[in-house]
């Protein structure tokens, strides 16, 4: 089966930089849209970032300017640089990707989490 593995997290002061991967394994025949939500402690989970097939990205408006995503399917990778970090940018990251699997449709999986912290 699918599933999706995230690396990368960390503890690091404002204002600097970390860098999250999410690679994806199993019965995978097709890869669509991915993405990066993040959800605070007692808060829902939003979408931080998000990346379709043909390259066209879209960022929550607090993060513009300073992350950035990007995949490279050969390697069934989703990426996140995240810079300029602030307080406000911690929470447990999840990855989300759009894979075909062995049903011959597409279905919606999520990465274990990651926690960010950022110190101030």
């Amino acid at each position: 089966q699918v599933q999706l593995v995230e690396s990368g997290g960390g503890l690091v002061q404002a204002g600097g930089s970390l860098g999250l991967s999410c690679v994806a394994s199993g019965g995978i025949f097709g890869l669509n849209t991915m993405g990066w939500y993040r959800q605070p402690p007692g808060k829902q989970r939003n979408l931080v970032a998000r990346i379709t097939k043909d390259g066209s990205v879209n960022y929550t408006e607090s993060v513009e300017g300073r992350f950035t995503i990007s995949r490279d399917d050969a390697k069934k990778t989703v990426y996140l640089q995240m810079n300029s970090l602030k307080p406000e940018d911690s929470a447990v990251y999840y990855c989300n990707q759009e894979i075909k699997d062995s049903t011959g449709g597409y279905g919606s999986y999520w990465g274990q989490g990651t926690q960010v912290t950022v110190s101030s």
